[in-house]
């Protein structure tokens, strides 16, 4: 398991509250925006994530860490999702989290944030944006951290080091919509990180942003199988929903979100 801190994220759940909806100005006329990404570059999202996004044509976003063996032994495959329309994201060549915080004994010593300074990780981000080139032939990319953990060696942040290279970075906790798009920092955009839950409550959150008229911004883990898992089932019928209401809810890629969000 990678950390408790996603599951307590994802079991959060939505926010509630009354208060009248924001009138953000999304693509034509939808009420809210919604990201689908996937992290860790795992083989359960080729078997069933895209294989569904593909079904009801909804492009997703996948935070590839470049050093998994799918990126060695499934190349082709990252590459034909690039060309059919999904996001190709930038989740660091190693992974690298901080081993000091509880249940990150599975962070490897010669993989801790905590003892890799700022450069070391600008340094593997950059090459990382590199590594994607060479796979899809695009320039423009989004950044998740890995962990959400921003704190390198001595406790100095990293993210301003590597903002430049980026549209857009997810990088701090959420708990279903964001709360204000006049607030939101595209640096620091949160995520929900879902595990477990059921269909209904994954739609639950898409309701909220509608109701606020702003957005959420997923990012799953194993789909069907791998680690951090939500249902293929749970996961379809999310999909499904997004698709049947395209004109409430604008699903495409975190890039493409963003890209929107930044213009306004």
């Amino acid at each position: 398991m990678k950390t408790t801190f996603w599951i307590l994220l994802a079991l959060a759940g939505a926010a509630t509250g009354a208060g009248a909806a924001e009138t953000f100005p999304w693509p034509n006329g939808a009420k809210a925006a919604v990201s689908l990404a996937y992290d860790d570059a795992a083989d359960s999202q080729l078997d069933h994530a895209i294989p569904t996004l593909d079904k009801y044509g909804v492009k997703g976003t996948f935070y590839l860490t470049l050093s998994s063996q799918t990126i060695d032994k499934r190349l082709a495959e990252w590459r034909a999702a690039a060309q059919r329309g999904h996001e190709l994201a930038n989740h660091s060549l190693f992974h690298q989290c901080r081993r000091s915080l509880p249940e990150r004994g599975w962070v490897a010593p010669h993989r801790d944030l905590d003892t890799t300074s700022v450069a070391q990780m600008k340094d593997q981000v950059t090459l990382a944006n590199t590594m994607l080139y060479a796979i899809d032939g695009r320039r423009e990319r989004t950044f998740t951290a890995p962990c959400g953990d921003l704190l390198a060696a001595g406790g100095q942040e990293y993210l301003p080091a590597v903002h430049a290279d980026f549209v857009a970075i997810k990088a701090s906790v959420g708990r279903g919509a964001v709360p204000s798009m006049a607030k939101l920092d595209p640096y620091r955009v949160p995520v929900v990180a879902p595990v477990g839950l059921t269909g209904q409550q994954l739609i639950a959150m898409v309701k909220e942003a509608a109701d606020k008229g702003t957005m959420v911004a997923f990012t799953f883990h194993g789909i069907g199988g791998d680690h951090l898992a939500n249902s293929s089932a749970a996961h379809e019928e999310l999909v499904k929903y997004l698709a049947d209401n395209r004109k409430v809810y604008w699903t495409d890629t975190f890039l493409n979100i963003m890209k929107h969000v930044k213009a306004q």
